[in-house]
């Protein structure tokens, strides 16, 4: 009788012979309760990929630029790669030691801060890193991802020095913003989310994160240490510059990853195709009918009506008046969905047939 040798026989068998195979690697027995990622390489006993090593990822820029968004995304894709990684967010670590009822002195933020407010910026520093050392060395972490400004070269320097003695490599994104409206798209949606604004006016909000701002832009150096490992994004991923960031693996997909990253808000619109005469079926490729062409010059109308509707609605929010997104259509290779969106191509819009789409 033939017998079906499993992974859970093979590993819970004592007299089994062990061989190399597709589910035993021969030495270990398989963790239980231990799933692959999607994107996992492999796994092992640590939970950490032996050829990447540990690594600090360390944001770099003022408020309002976008740090933290980056940080939300990146450990999700490392953690679709299987990469044990951490956000640790300076900001909560200052909330978390004022309290909730607790405030923090007027020049915190201020570059000449008084002596009071500097021993508890560096309690709450002292704290914050103590907990990444504790995560990397007890908990087998493998990337930590350190959310503050970072403003100074010096400090920088610094920063990857006491890394080092760690035997952690640093890795440095710089969100590099000067573009007026990603700063007020950014600045608005911080003072809605942020805890720092919780149960303010939004006005008050507003306008005290403005104040922030200024007060940090003076003091902040943007990076230029030729000999540190950094990453700037300029204006969202409009370009990129790069300085010494190919010291593994991981740090490759990174820069892939955040090259392909956008972090401005979108907006996608989806649209059925119009009908065609014949039967629909995916080997008959038939024209629209009169009834889809019909529809698709409705349908355009009805959505060019309604973006410059929006951008109406901006203007009398307060915001600028300026030209809305380009806007890009994209379209199976099928002769009705190309047709539907002739109306746009002809009113010069770009129009992209994507194979994917008529799958």
């Amino acid at each position: 009788m033939d017998t079906l040798l499993t992974a859970e026989i093979a590993a819970n068998a004592p007299r089994y012979r062990r061989k190399s195979s597709t589910f035993i690697d021969a030495i270990h027995d398989i963790p239980h309760g231990q799933d692959l990622a999607p994107a996992q390489l492999y796994s092992t006993m640590s939970g950490r990929l032996f050829h990447s090593g540990r690594i600090a990822i360390v944001m770099v820029g003022p408020p309002a630029r976008g740090k933290t968004h980056i940080c939300v995304s990146m450990a999700r894709y490392l953690g679709w790669l299987g990469v044990k990684s951490r956000i640790f967010h300076l900001g909560d670590y200052r909330r978390a030691t004022v309290g909730p009822d607790g405030s923090i002195p007027d020049d915190y933020f201020f570059p000449n801060a008084s002596p009071a407010s500097v021993i508890l910026r560096q309690k709450i520093l002292k704290k914050c890193r103590e907990d990444i050392y504790s995560w990397l060395n007890h908990d087998n972490g493998q990337v930590a991802i350190y959310d503050a400004v970072n403003p100074t070269a010096n400090g920088r320097r610094s920063l990857a020095k006491e890394f080092a003695k760690h035997d952690v490599q640093t890795l440095f994104i710089e969100s590099f913003v000067d573009d007026e409206r990603i700063l007020r798209e950014n600045a608005r949606n911080v003072k809605i989310s942020s805890p720092d604004f919780a149960g303010m006016e939004p006005d008050e909000a507003a306008k005290l994160y403005l104040q922030r701002i200024e007060m940090k832009i003076p003091v902040f150096e943007t990076m230029n240490e030729k000999e540190l490992n950094y990453i700037k994004m300029i204006n969202a991923g409009e370009k990129f510059f790069y300085n010494n960031v190919s010291f593994n693996y991981l740090a490759h997909r990174i820069v892939f990853y955040l090259t392909n990253l956008h972090i401005k808000s979108r907006k996608t619109f989806f649209a059925r195709a119009g009908t065609t005469a014949e039967e629909d079926s995916y080997k008959a490729d038939a024209p629209l009918s009169q009834e889809g062409r019909d529809y698709a010059q409705k349908m355009s109308e009805a959505l060019l009506k309604h973006r410059e509707q929006e951008r109406l609605t901006n203007i009398e929010e307060g915001g600028p008046d300026v030209p809305l997104p380009p806007l890009t259509v994209w379209t199976s290779t099928r002769m009705r969905t190309v047709q539907t969106s002739d109306v746009l191509k002809e009113k010069g819009y770009k129009v992209r047939q994507r194979t994917q789409l008529s799958q």
